[in-house]
């Protein structure tokens, strides 16, 4: 867990969430499933003049009127009472009421005119022979308000299919000019700027629109846990508000940078200057963006001005860079750790090295006989694993100490290492970890084998040093550390998997054969790198039916 005297902003208590309910009424249409939408006051408090489903707060009555409803066996109290409230605001709201006769029939129109949209609404229900259709409503999603809001909601999005021969009338209060629109097309009205919704109505259409029938929504739901559940985080990107749920790349870095949520955090990639991740960690972007590299090689500069800097993966030789780099410690480079010989992270390493006046000791391990000659490379020293390099220093507040743990992590190279930020439960992955793609196994210098141990071995680190953060040499930080490590590793396999079915069905195919195949859901332009890994798994493959035989 990272210090809180390392975080770079002061923290507060987000607002409190209200519980509330919000419910998508669908239907089938000849163009696929539609959604009834509806536009918000533009005097509201809470997104005013968006298009929304409808929805509102969850009150005493609504926990009270469970006898007035059905409700599915395996549906909670808490799930029931949501949709009561769901059904509540859809009849205040749009004049639509998900209740039923004895007969099972539908409210019809004649029964809904006869209610009062502001009278309690359950006992009117009973009153008209009506019982609630709770057993009609699933949960679909759960949805929290971001935390840097300063209105905040904990809200399940359920969903129902619209009853027959019901139509909406928007109360003309809260709710304006109710419209049944494919999820597709209302997100594309919302980019053409004619369609105001915001995130959490963003995020949820989208996945909507890969459903092709009410059914199947339906059918997806039936587990009755929601299938995500989000509090998404914001950051500026271009200048402008961005927001992103816990699988977005950009997530991880957000939490680590501000856990209380407050929007402060700038992601656009730049190599001009240093950004800050905490008061102890800045990271440095080399120029040298591509396929491989994504936006570029991530150095790390570990400490701070009272302690001096430990430079992680010095990246390329380019001097500009490594100025750069070097300038952000102040020149006070104690250490220089490269974690793997790759060309890309640690040619750099000697040139910085001279620019520094004390010249640090380049440590890291030694390139292995089996590695290409550009990532050949020899350290001042080897680090042996579970080694400890410590940078101390006296501030204001006292002694500060800041703890690198070398763990030797073979796979992606023979000589590859990562490094534990120990007081604060940060790893610095190198390369055996990426954020927004897998890293490449590429024999003989990499090793399927070996990188699925070290992954392992990553995990134990997790629960041995409390580490909930990733700070990988490619991409955004990752968070959820243990989490994101188990999630690779079963890719992994499952990729494995996948191959291995391959190789069964065309057991004289070629490894272009192969790899076609196995990696079919990949850019064609990336099969001839694709086909690294795909031999490194073979290779293991292979190894492991002649221990089995």
């Amino acid at each position: 867990m990272v210090r809180p005297s390392q975080l770079l902003y002061p923290q507060r208590e987000p607002a409190p969430t209200r519980p509330a309910a919000t419910v998508l009424l669908l239907r089938d249409s000849a163009q696929g499933i539609e959604v009834l939408m509806t536009r918000r006051s533009m005097t509201a408090s809470f997104a005013p003049g968006a298009y929304v489903f409808p929805g509102g707060g969850i009150d005493a009555a609504d926990a009270a009127a469970h006898t007035k409803s059905t409700r599915r066996p395996s549906q909670s109290d808490l799930h029931l009472t949501q949709a009561i409230a769901a059904i509540r605001e859809s009849f205040e709201e749009l004049g639509v009421l998900l209740a039923r006769h004895a007969d099972g029939s539908y409210a019809s129109t004649a029964d809904i005119a006869a209610l009062d949209r502001k009278a309690p609404f359950a006992a009117q229900c009973q009153t008209r022979g009506l019982t609630l259709a709770g057993d009609q409503v699933f949960v679909l999603a759960h949805w929290i308000t971001d935390r840097d809001l300063p209105r905040r909601f904990d809200v399940p999005f359920l969903v129902a299919r619209m009853p027959e021969g019901q139509e909406p009338v928007a109360d003309e209060a809260e709710q304006f000019e109710p419209v049944w629109v494919r999820p597709a097309d209302a997100l594309a009205r919302h980019e053409a700027g004619s369609f105001f919704i915001i995130f959490p109505t963003i995020r949820t259409l989208q996945r909507l629109q890969h459903f092709k029938t009410v059914d199947t929504v339906l059918q997806a739901c039936a587990s009755e846990q929601p299938l995500w559940t989000s509090c998404p985080r914001a950051g500026f990107l271009a200048g402008a508000e961005a927001r992103y749920m816990e699988h977005e790349s950009p997530f991880g870095e957000l939490a680590l940078t501000s856990p209380d949520g407050q929007m402060v955090h700038t992601l656009d990639w730049q190599t001009t200057q240093p950004v800050s991740l905490l008061k102890n960690v800045m990271r440095l972007t080399a120029p040298n963006p591509g396929v491989m590299t994504g936006p570029g090689t991530n150095s790390y500069l570990v400490g701070d001005p009272t302690t001096g800097y430990i430079a992680i993966d010095p990246g390329p030789a380019d001097a500009d860079h490594l100025a750069r780099l070097w300038r952000a410690a102040g020149g006070d480079i104690r250490q220089i750790v490269c974690t793997h010989s790759h060309p890309d992270h640690s040619p750099g390493a000697k040139p910085l090295q001279a620019m520094c006046a004390g010249r640090p000791p380049i440590l890291g391990l030694p390139s292995a006989p089996t590695a290409r000659a550009a990532s050949a490379f020899t350290p001042d020293r080897s680090l042996q694993n579970q080694e400890l390099l410590a940078l101390t220093g006296q501030g204001l507040e006292g002694e500060m100490m800041h703890t690198l743990k070398v763990i030797h992590t073979p796979g992606h190279a023979a000589n590859h290492l990562c490094l534990v930020l120990v007081e604060d439960g940060l790893l610095f992955s190198g390369d055996h970890i990426l954020n927004g793609s897998t890293t490449v196994i590429d024999p003989p210098d990499g090793n399927m084998n070996d990188y699925l141990d070290s992954l392992d071995r990553l995990s134990q680190a997790c629960d041995e040093h409390g580490i909930a953060f990733i700070a990988p040499a490619h991409g955004y930080v990752i968070g959820e550390a243990k989490t994101a490590i188990a999630q690779l590793k079963a890719h992994r396999l499952k990729r494995e998997a996948k191959i291995i079915g391959v190789m069964q069905a065309q057991p004289q195919g070629s490894m272009d054969d192969w790899v076609a195949l196995a990696y079919d859901d990949v850019d064609p332009r990336i099969w001839p790198v694709a086909k690294r890994s795909l031999l490194a798994h073979v290779e293991r493959v292979q190894a492991l039916q002649g221990l089995s035989n």
